[in-house]
This record gives structure tokens, sequence and C-alpha cells, in this order.
């Protein structure tokens, strides 16, 4: 069966970012007034040349999202589980050649973590780690499913990528969603950016979905790190990838996150910046090629952006994050991935959505369901 692998070797990365920048505005236009989007119409709308038209695609994408998911907006929050890592990542700060205290909660530490998580009101959580496959490997994640299973209605995770099999022995243990970002489409700067450890290996990672989507998984999660090659080029593919999957793998449900680099220990500046403007650009590109989609922002983004961006697209919000092992209970002053910026609890985002007329949901989905696929 063809895999992405076989559709991205067919597009040339100089290329596409010309078609993108080249777009004019009666390519916009034209884009706008189709009801189905193609790719080409997403480029256009990714493209300098929509950018006069912002005030219509936001228009346009609250419509479309309302359509599609009423007045809801999903919950989640991140449980980092280890920050021990074998790769070095120029931009992470658990990249191995960082000199931090390492730290992997043992089962007692898991489970005052979700104490604490649960203290919060949430159903939903994703397990994050580090890449240390003899650390964190397949069988420490069996362990964590199974105490967390419990107390949760959806589990999802963000650990390195596995194999097929590994996936499928998961699953039937409570994995129902996995987050795996490309970093960047980008091969030669996917290289730089990550020169040793099994993360190097670019074609591996590219086809996770794939594994993901033999493997039978509830949803999956795309997403680039922005500010490590250019936005909207990376975005193209990343949009081309979710088309390719939603054909293929037709009854796995479907993600796309929109973290911008951020400070951490070691890493580095963003080599393009986004600003906000842009960054409600590229959420409503994707809401108009894709009304289905879910969208989701991180506590990456400030409270004031994250406030107004709401009504644009976006499903689901994390609240009250940590990004270091241990953060909510055990230990709090280990160090984090990178810096949050809205700091808000989960209590007060609640109250920020019910104030714009929206209903927080702390779940995702009812375990009860997973027969009905």
């Amino acid at each position: 069966m063809e895999s992405f692998k076989d559709i991205f070797d067919q597009y040339n990365w100089d290329a596409v970012k010309a078609d993108i920048y080249g777009k004019t505005a009666q390519d916009v236009e034209r884009a706008l007034a189709n009801n189905r989007r193609s790719l080409d119409d997403f480029m256009a709308l990714l493209s300098p040349a929509a950018q006069p038209y912002l005030e219509q695609m936001a228009q346009l994408s609250h419509q479309l999202t309302r359509q599609r998911f009423g007045n809801t907006i999903q919950m989640y929050i991140p449980l980092y589980l280890s920050n021990e890592c074998q790769n070095i990542c120029t931009y992470c700060g658990f990249s191995l050649d960082n000199k931090i205290r390492r730290k992997t909660l043992d089962e007692a530490e898991i489970l005052q973590e979700v104490q604490a998580i649960k203290a919060m009101g949430y159903e939903h959580v994703l397990l994050v780690t580090g890449e240390a496959w003899q650390t964190v490997g397949v069988e420490y994640f069996k362990t964590a499913l199974e105490l967390v299973r419990p107390h949760f209605s959806h589990i999802s995770m963000e650990v390195q990528p596995l194999d097929e099999a590994d996936y499928a022995a998961l699953i039937p243990l409570g994995l129902q969603s996995v987050l795996v970002y490309q970093e960047t489409y980008h091969q030669a700067d996917y290289k730089l950016h990550h020169p040793k450890g099994r993360k190097s290996n670019f074609h591996y990672r590219l086809e996770t979905p794939d594994r993901l989507g033999r493997a039978g998984i509830y949803k999956t999660g795309l997403g680039v790190l922005i500010g490590l090659e250019d936005w909207r080029t990376d975005s193209f593919f990343t949009a081309l990838h979710l088309q390719y999957l939603e054909k293929t793998y037709w009854q796995t449900r479907y993600s796309i996150s929109f973290p911008r680099l951020r400070p951490c220990a070691g890493g580095l500046p963003p080599k393009v910046e986004m600003n906000d403007r842009e960054l409600v650009q590229l959420i409503c590109a994707y809401r108009l090629l894709d009304p289905d989609v879910e969208l989701s922002l991180s506590t990456r983004e400030s409270e004031r952006f994250r406030n107004h961006v709401i009504k644009l697209g976006i499903t689901s919000l994390s609240a009250g994050s940590r990004t270091n092992p241990g953060g909510y209970a055990a230990d709090p002053q280990s160090l984090e991935q990178f810096e949050i910026s809205d700091e808000r609890s989960p209590a007060a985002i609640a109250g920020m959505l019910r104030a714009q007329g929206y209903e927080p949901v702390w779940k995702d989905w009812d375990r009860v369901l997973a027969g009905s696929r």
C-alpha cells in the first residue's frame, strides 16, 4: 500500500514555496468563493496575498467551526512522565546535550500527578516523555497506561515514534490518541536540528501516522514546530499529509496543533518569526480547507491571544499546564521543556470560555463508544 512518503517524494520544497508566494489577490478571492477548497486554494489562503482578506477568512472560519463543533471547547492537560532523552534537538530543553537534572516518574509519582490533575476537573490527559528508549520504552508506557486508565475518559500520548506492533499493543491498554509532530518537512533543516539519536531518521518519523492508521488508533495529531522553517511551506506539507491520512485511514480522527518555538534551556531563536496575525491566518486557512479537523492551541500562547482566537476555529485548549515531570505535585521545580505563556488555572480558562458563550468539555469521548467505530 502506498505510504505518505511516496506522495511526499513527488513534491519539491522550493517549488511549493514559490507557488505559495506567487499567489495573487484573485487566487485568494477564488478560494474564498469556493464551497469546497483544494490544496491549491489552501496555498492561496496561506499566502501573503491573503493578509488583506483576514477579516473575511475569520468570519467564514467562525461559521464553519460553529456548524461542525457547536459551542464546545475541549479541555486537556499534559502529564510529563520523563525528561530523559537520547536525542539532540537544537530547540528542546530535554535535548541530550543539555546538562540538566533528569527525572522519570515512578508509579507512586505518576499517581500523585494523576490525583493533582483530577482535582482540577480533567477527564482528558496527554502523556508526554522525552525519547529515551531504554528508560521510557514500550514497557514503561504499558505500566503508565495501566495506572492512568482507571482515572480518565481519554488518554493521549506524545512520545517517540513507535512501530506498528507497539501501537497495536498499547491501544487495548487505553491509548486513544497519539500526537506526532514532524517538526519540519524540510529534510535538510530537519537533519540540522536533529543531528543525533533515533529522531534523526526523517522518514521513520514521516511514516509514523501511517503506522498509527494501520494499528487502528482513534485519533492522530499532526503539526510542525513553527519557527524552524518557512511556516507557510511547512503548513502546506502538513495539509498534504492530513488529506492523505483522511483518505487512507478514514476511520481515524485528526487534529492540528500550532506550537510556536518558545524559549527553553539551550534553545535556539526562531529562524522564521510568525506574528499573531499570521497565526490567525493559518488557523483560519486550516478551517476553510477542512471543516472537520480539530484545531488545538496550547499554553505556549499568551492569555490575550488565546482569549481572542477562540472564536476563529479552535476546538481544544490546554490549561494549567506544567511541562516538567512531577510539575503538578511531586517535583514542581524540575526543568520545564519550554516556557509556557498562559499561566491561568483551568477554572479561570473555563470561566473565560463560558463568558464567551462556550461550554468547556473536560473529556474527549466516552470509552463506552469505542465499539461503535
